[in-house]
């Protein structure tokens, strides 16, 4: 769906954009912290893309992200590709978009605090989304699970709000917005020195959904069923860990980058054939 109206769009994003974007998202995701003792966050970086890019396209961004995160770095795992897909992409990025949409436009005056509103509320459905799947499958009830859910999602969102403003802050600054090729090289390069300098010192504790699965004592996923190339972020090869995952960072940003820009080549040269 997210895929045809993209096609359909008036307004598409140049395939080095998409890409540009899919890389920061997938450096931001890399990213966790504190947010209560015992417990980190991590950017979903829902409405950021659907800012940047269009809902439609903003879908698909984290959509190519969870699916390289899953497969090249086994974080997710592939039973639970689909809910984050699902909760993600579906709900964070097409209904935390829709929402920004509906907000900026109550409030034009008021751009980015109604894209940090639209980025709380993102994370609160995908956590929303995530007990009633928990619940469904008979792991835990959900009136036991929602509460800790969005009590801890709630402080999670605030970080996603913050650090969506000041993405958007940075990219329509004047300074940026005097060339357009500006704010993709501003975009393409952070995501790189996030992965490189500031993903290997990102917090260790456990995120939302781990530590509510640890506090009410159930599994929240099954371990991958397939070996991994880059398992959680490192290269087996590389015995320094800091090293390895700023490498392993820089791997998954150029992948994520190369996918998304083959992805915007493919739509632009088919749009060029109509």
């Amino acid at each position: 769906m997210a895929a045809t109206m993209a096609w359909k769009s008036e307004k598409k994003p140049t395939p080095v954009r998409f890409a540009a974007v899919s890389a920061l998202v997938f450096a931001g995701q890399m990213v966790n912290f504190p947010v209560q003792a015992g417990t980190s966050g991590h950017l979903l970086g829902g409405v950021l893309a659907a800012a940047l890019l269009g809902v439609p396209f903003g879908v698909l961004a984290i959509a190519l992200v969870v699916t390289l995160q899953c497969l090249v770095f086994a974080d997710g795992g592939l039973a639970v590709l689909g809910a984050n897909i699902l909760n993600m992409a579906v709900l964070g990025a097409g209904v935390g978009g829709w929402i920004w949409k509906r907000l900026a436009t109550a409030a034009p005056d008021r751009p980015l605090g109604t894209l940090g509103i639209a980025s709380l509320v993102s994370v609160l459905v995908a956590a929303f989304a995530c007990s009633v799947e928990l619940a469904a499958a008979g792991t835990v009830p959900f009136l036991k699970v929602a509460p800790a859910m969005l009590g801890v999602h709630t402080l999670i969102g605030i970080g996603e709000a913050a650090m969506t403003v000041a993405v958007m802050s940075l990219v329509t600054s004047p300074a940026l917005r005097s060339s357009e090729r500006r704010p993709v090289f501003f975009l393409g390069i952070s995501a790189a020195i996030v992965a490189l300098v500031i993903a290997p010192f990102a917090c260790t504790w456990p995120d939302g959904l781990e530590s509510v699965a640890s506090t009410l004592r159930f599994v929240h996923q099954s371990a991958p069923a397939f070996a991994a190339p880059l398992r959680e972020y490192t290269i087996p090869a590389i015995s320094n860990g800091t090293l390895s995952t700023s490498l392993a960072g820089e791997f998954g940003v150029a992948l994520a980058f190369l996918a998304a820009w083959c992805i915007g080549q493919s739509w632009h040269r088919c749009l060029a054939k109509k």
